[in-house]
C-alpha cells in the first residue's frame, strides 16, 4: 500500500537491528582487528617506555579505532558528536578495570609484561560490549 506521496508506511521505520548473535560476532571481529593493532602498538612502545605508559598510549589509539569500527561495522550506527564525546567515557571505565587487572596480573601474579594485556582483554571484553551496545544502539 502506498501513500499519496508515493512512499510506503514501511519507509518511515528504521531498519531493525541485527540479531544479538550477529552483532556480537561483528563485535568480536572488530575487536580482534582493534586488539591486534593495539597489541602491536603496545609491544612496539614497550621498547621505549614503561608498560603502564605503553598500555595507556595504545589504549587511547584503540579507542579511536574502536569508535570507527563500532559505529560503521559492528552496530551500523550513525555517527554523532555526542556519541563520539561519550565513547571515551565507556573506555575510561573499561581502562580502569583493565589497568587494575594488568597490575594484578603483572605485579602480583608475575605474568610477563608482553602477555598481561591479554588477561586484561579477557576480563574487560564483556563489559566493553555491553556498554558500547548501550551507547550506540539506544532506543530511538
Amino acid at each position: 500500500m502506498t501513500r499519496s506521496d508515493g512512499t510506503s508506511p514501511d519507509q518511515d521505520q528504521a531498519p531493525s537491528p541485527a540479531p544479538l548473535h550477529v552483532v556480537a560476532f561483528r563485535f568480536l571481529i572488530g575487536g580482534a582487528l582493534n586488539t591486534g593493532a593495539t597489541l602491536i602498538l603496545y609491544w612496539i612502545l614497550l621498547r621505549f617506555c614503561h608498560y603502564q605508559a605503553a598500555y595507556l598510549v595504545s589504549y587511547c589509539a584503540g579507542i579511536l579505532l574502536s569508535y570507527v569500527l563500532n559505529t560503521r561495522y559492528v552496530f551500523k550506527a550513525r555517527h554523532s558528536w555526542l556519541k563520539f564525546a561519550s565513547f571515551p567515557l565507556i573506555y575510561l571505565v573499561v581502562y580502569v578495570i583493565g589497568a587494575l587487572t594488568l597490575r594484578l596480573a603483572i605485579g602480583t601474579l608475575h605474568v610477563p609484561t608482553a602477555f598481561g594485556p591479554i588477561i586484561s582483554i579477557i576480563v574487560t571484553l564483556p563489559i566493553s560490549f555491553l556498554l558500547t551496545k548501550a551507547l550506540l544502539q539506544r532506543p530511538r
